[in-house]
């Protein structure tokens, strides 16, 4: 395995491999990997014959009052899971490789923005869209590995390949979760054991939420009022949002429809968590 922390020699590793014919796998991360990273690297591993591995933590898609400086930064660890699982290069680049001018030139993905995470962190995505594409143009991937446990993201980075026309595929992958159903996250580490027993109702809402439907309930509202009785419970979670909307357009839903994602955003302590569920009603 090679680590870089250039992005004229990861041009150069990748261009070498490039002329042997082999598809190149990416996964964009931002360290502190855990088993749902894991689950994207063996993903790439089996479908593309060398896999590049980015760990960046991107200042740009964190506002002023979010978690930047403290994020975990535990890169020799990040180094290990690497290489035990067959990644090829490492590209850990520093703020200044990446951003070396004072960034000038920004990419903005409209209208897929204005809802769930969007609304409550401005610039996030702008920040996330910005760095993806700098990245992609820096590796030259032919697919990209992201987890659906970010939904949201994975659906705006689909929308920015396929309008700026770039060479590549955006794989979504399961999003990977604990025996209690907590989908595993990187600041799953802020919390305590009592506060990971609540989280563990995130899922559970959801759980819910597809049973509702599943036995035919179509009102979005009856649906989200049973959602948050369950998350509101122990009295512990502060709810940022649920909601229901269009799997592809990311528009709310009053009705469920068609193909639905169901999101939630919630704090407890000092964590920010997300997760949610893809569910296809067959109906339209």
């Amino acid at each position: 395995m090679k680590i870089t922390e250039t992005i004229e020699q990861v041009r150069q590793l990748v261009k070498a491999v490039r002329v042997q014919n082999k598809r190149i796998g990416f996964v964009p991360t931002m360290g502190a990997l855990h088993i749902g990273h894991i689950s994207l690297i063996e993903t790439a591993v089996k479908q593309c014959g060398f896999v590049v591995v980015s760990i960046f933590v991107n200042p740009t898609q964190f506002s002023p009052s979010e978690d930047f400086d403290k994020y975990p930064r535990p890169v020799e660890k990040d180094l290990e899971i690497c290489e035990k699982n067959g990644v090829d290069i490492v590209f850990k680049p520093d703020v200044q490789e990446l951003y070396r001018s004072g960034n000038l030139t920004w990419v903005t993905v409209e209208k897929l923005t204005d809802s769930l995470c969007g609304r409550f962190r401005p610039d996030h995505f702008r920040g996330v869209a910005t760095v993806c594409a700098k990245l992609f143009n820096i590796v030259g991937p032919d697919k990209a590995y992201f987890g659906q446990k970010d939904a949201q993201q994975a659906i705006v980075i689909k929308q920015m390949v396929a309008d700026l026309n770039m060479p590549l595929e955006i794989v979504v992958c399961p999003t990977v979760r604990q025996p209690n159903g907590l989908a595993v996250s990187s600041r799953n580490k802020y919390l305590t054991e009592e506060q990971k027993k609540a989280a563990a109702l995130i899922y559970k809402s959801l759980q819910r939420c597809q049973q509702m439907i599943e036995a035919g309930i179509t009102n979005s509202s009856q649906i989200l009022t049973e959602m948050h009785n369950i998350l509101e419970e122990p009295g512990t979670i502060e709810i940022e949002y649920i909601s229901v909307v269009d799997a592809e357009n990311l528009q709310e839903l009053k009705k469920i429809t068609g193909k639905i994602l169901v999101a939630v955003a919630v704090k407890i302590g000092s964590a920010r968590l997300i997760d949610n569920i893809l569910v296809d009603t067959g109906k339209q």
